[in-house]
């Protein structure tokens, strides 16, 4: 079973590139996409349509609810179920998205965690209740670690929480201890070059058309169903539309945040991509296809 991996900056083009690749190497596409990844957003997302879909076989999309919880542990499982699906059906796998944090976990691995029962689980969530004395013992025994960690953000707190009451040690001691293991073998990474400007009129094009297709009713609807706590609905492109239908930007100002608030994470995209890799490909999108099957087929 061969493996790649299609990166880059959002709008630079990678799923149309890797379904194309996929149908050539008869691989399967997994998305590492932060949005993809759930039912029902859709237009926000810019998740491939039905029909692109449904001609090559992906996995990481449409895989939970907005209100589910996701994180890199979960997508590893993941990860590893869709390895085994293809040497199962005899396929390649092509990984494309721009969440590129979680081919980095994938690549770096992540530590194991201690063994943790029923009698541990019941402490710990006992103790949650009261989420700034937990947050307040961890800080005052391992400062470094829980600095990262925000004094609301309850599921690393109780992550945290099950380390120390499980193991006796610090998150920090912990790790220190048990070093992570990569999951995935080194495999060859393509990152699409675009210019900035290019990008710029790409994401406007596609931030008009979204406006087309409904995304403000797409926005409606997950709000109604779901609220606007889940993780998901802080996402660009819901945060604006929020704040048009509250009344505090106009429907212009609303599409010129998406369009800019979409340039900036590209621009975070295509530094952490040329930063965090060793050996990557980069080449124009035009060029990607054609060097990618020298490389994978040769």
């Amino acid at each position: 079973m061969k493996q790649l991996a299609i990166i880059g900056a959002t709008a630079s083009g990678k799923s149309d590139l890797a379904i194309k690749i996929a149908q050539k190497i008869d691989a399967y596409i997994l998305s590492i996409d932060s949005l993809s990844i759930y039912k029902e957003i859709d237009i926000v997302s810019a998740k491939p349509s039905k029909e692109e879909l449904q001609s090559v076989r992906h996995f990481g999309i449409d895989a939970i609810y907005p209100h589910e919880h996701f994180s890199v542990e979960i997508f590893i499982e993941l990860y590893k179920k869709v390895v085994e699906s293809c040497k199962k059906d005899n396929k390649n796998l092509v990984i494309v998205g721009g969440t590129s944090f979680y081919l980095k976990s994938l690549m770096q691995g992540l530590s194991q965690l201690p063994k943790i029962d029923a009698e541990i689980e019941a402490r710990v969530a006992l103790k949650m209740r009261e989420l700034e004395k937990c947050y307040a013992m961890l800080l005052s025994k391992d400062k470094p670690y829980m600095q990262k960690i925000d004094k609301n953000d309850s599921y690393r707190i109780e992550k945290a929480m099950l380390i120390y009451e499980a193991s006796g040690l610090t998150p920090t001691e912990w790790f220190q201890a048990n070093p992570p293991q990569p999951i995935i073998e080194q495999i060859p990474i393509f990152n699409i070059a675009v210019a900035r400007d290019v990008l710029r009129e790409r994401i406007a094009k596609r931030t008009k058309k979204m406006l087309e297709m409904g995304l403000i009713d797409e926005v409606c609807y997950l709000e109604k169903k779901y609220s606007r706590l889940p993780n998901a609905m802080g996402s660009i492109g819901v945060v604006e539309v929020l704040a048009y239908l509250d009344g505090k930007v106009s429907k212009e100002e609303m599409c010129d945040l998406i369009s800019t608030h979409t340039a900036q994470l590209a621009k975070r995209q295509q530094t952490f991509n040329k930063t965090q890799f060793d050996g990557i490909i980069s080449a124009p999108l035009e060029e990607l296809e054609e060097i990618i099957l020298l490389k994978i087929l040769s």
